[in-house]
């Protein structure tokens, strides 16, 4: 007898004429919520942020403000969780799928990345969603993986505690001196990790857009080069393309299992302006099959199932398996399709278009100061959200104390060396980006 996963937790008996949780809330729980803000128009966009007005925000890639619609989902959340919790976990968490609100959060992001829900893992963020892929990857003595000089601490620390828990090794290749990427190329680009890539490599992991110096990726290419690389090997000796994508989705083209890519890993709460604390995780389903969970899952009627019948659960292993195990922040995890939605009326292309614009502006700008050296190339095929430089004379702290001085609030990059960030999405402004520039051109003379 299969049993469900309200008979494992101890149904509450919810039904249909018993419910204390109205199903309207199912039924549009999480959406977009009705806003007289005209969408189209960038100040009433930046009108849906409770931003201070006294800072230019040019660092909100590290943690976004919720916007609007994501408040008043996340409010209408916690008002029904705190109002009956027994019975909006058991119909959100665990109804069938016309209820099941976590099914909903992962169907919006597959619909906007241009996948199918049953292929997206749900996490916390873009680290719980590294250590779900590259744990759950079938790797093992005399495998590698492939990463750059260049990615962030949580992906090459990952990797080191994988390697040293499997026995796998672990190589970086350097795409170019330090983090100085402004003189990178696209065909450099893909060359050098085509060429990086060894007999032993199980695992090409890579960053879309690198946080050290604002670098973007280019994913199709790269993608390519590694399908041609696996068109030579036997199944068991193929190359997993893996890619850390938190800076890009959100940024850029939303479509990314569309790529060519295996597995894409990001958190939803910095450029998707998402709930705080929730992320996921795409493979494609084939991968999925090989891969092994490494903690319980709540998401998955057939492990449950599975636990309560005394068999092994029945292959193939699914993107379900790997979901989140515990009871969450369900009030934050079932507001994700409102971000979504978001983007979605907003217009992804448009999005993109806004950000490389705001940011593009900045770069020019920059790069016409004879006291400051831009770190991130100013081709938007290889640039986004983020420009890192330095000027002459200061640390990047001292940049970025003096900034904050004039009410910018810059960033340091966490890597060796270390420049000072800038960052601009659609909660900001041209104005934002005047400031910036003229705050950065009075440092000349600090």
């Amino acid at each position: 007898m299969t049993l469900s996963r309200r008979s494992f937790f101890g149904s509450t008996a919810l039904t249909a004429g018993a419910a204390l949780v109205p199903a309207e809330l199912f039924a549009r729980a999480g959406a977009l919520a009705p806003s007289p803000a005209n969408l189209q128009d960038w100040d009433a966009v930046r009108g849906l942020f409770e931003l201070s007005p006294d800072w230019v925000h040019a660092g909100l890639f590290l943690l976004s403000s919720h916007p609007r619609p994501v408040r008043e989902a996340i409010e209408t959340m916690r008002r029904k969780l705190d109002a009956n919790p027994a019975d909006a976990i058991e119909e959100g968490a665990f109804g069938p799928p016309e209820h099941n609100l976590g099914m909903r959060a992962a169907a919006a992001v597959a619909r906007y990345i241009g996948a199918s829900p049953d292929d997206v893992a749900l996490t916390n963020s873009t680290t719980h969603g590294l250590a779900v892929a590259y744990h759950g990857l079938p790797l093992g003595p005399g495998d590698e993986i492939l990463n750059t000089a260049h990615d962030h601490v949580v992906h090459l620390e990952t990797v080191r505690l994988v390697s040293e828990r499997c026995g796998a090794s672990a190589r970086r290749v350097r795409l170019f001196e330090g983090h100085d990427a402004s003189a990178a190329t696209a065909e450099g680009l893909v060359r050098t990790l085509r060429d990086a890539i060894a007999p032993a490599t199980r695992v090409l992991g890579v960053t879309w857009v690198h946080s050290s110096s604002g670098l973007k990726l280019p994913l199709r290419p790269l993608a390519e080069a590694v399908r041609e690389v696996n068109a030579k090997r036997e199944p068991g000796r193929r190359v997993t393309f893996l890619v850390d994508g938190v800076h890009g989705l959100g940024a850029d083209d939303p479509r990314v299992a569309e790529t060519g890519i295996d597995v894409f890993v990001s958190g939803l709460h910095k450029w998707m302006l998402g709930p705080r604390g929730t992320g996921i995780v795409w493979a494609r389903p084939e991968l999925w099959a090989r891969m092994r969970p490494i903690h319980v899952s709540y998401s998955s009627e057939e492990l449950y199932a599975a636990w309560m019948e005394g068999r092994p659960p029945r292959p193939p292993v699914q993107a379900s398996w790997f979901g989140p195990g515990g009871f969450q922040a369900y009030d934050h995890i079932w507001a994700i399709p409102a971000a979504v939605e978001l983007h979605e009326a907003i217009g992804p292309a448009r999005v993109k278009e806004r950000i490389l614009a705001l940011n593009g502006k900045l770069r020019r700008e920059l790069g016409t100061m004879p006291h400051v050296r831009m770190r991130t190339p100013k081709d938007p095929a290889l640039s986004s959200g983020l420009t890192a430089f330095e000027v002459d004379g200061l640390s990047p702290d001292d940049v970025v104390k003096k900034l904050r001085a004039q009410r910018v609030i810059a960033s340091t990059s966490p890597y060796v060396p270390t420049y000072a960030r800038l960052s601009f999405g659609i909660a900001n402004s041209e104005a934002d980006v005047e400031r910036s520039i003229g705050a950065v051109g009075g440092l000349r003379t600090a």
